[in-house]
């Protein structure tokens, strides 16, 4: 089975800045494209940021481009999510997944088969 966890998360003042990390056990990691979502109490879980399986290609929610960089790291089995100018609107518990399928479907967490157990980020204004 495939295992995936997160990292980074914590307290920051609106404007400042996170890395969150998210390292994923197994031999097939490089295969998969992998997403980033997120989930604020009482909201659903929303669409962040996700990145195609070699790293070439990239998609984010409009309520973060020009703020967040997903990158992948296929030698280390990690993805990283960089959080920029963060929002207090940014709070949430952030998950990482892995993508299932070979469709372009990014933004819908019904095409990822395996999630992490979530890293809150917690965002004062």
């Amino acid at each position: 089975q495939v295992q995936l966890v997160e990292s980074g998360g914590g307290l920051v003042q609106a404007g400042g800045s996170l890395r969150l990390s998210c390292t994923a056990s197994g031999r097939t990691f490089s295969s998969y494209a992998m997403g980033w979502f997120r989930q604020a109490p009482g909201k659903e879980r929303e669409f962040v940021a996700a990145i195609s399986w070699k790293g070439g290609s990239t998609t984010y929610a409009d309520s973060v481009k020009g703020r967040f960089t997903i990158s992948r790291d296929n030698a280390k089995n990690t993805v990283y999510l960089q959080m920029n100018s963060l929002k207090p609107e940014d709070t949430a518990v952030y998950y990482c997944a892995r993508k299932r399928g070979d469709n372009r479907r990014y933004n819908s967490g019904y095409e990822y088969d395996y999630w992490g157990q979530g890293t809150q980020v917690t965002v004062s204004s």
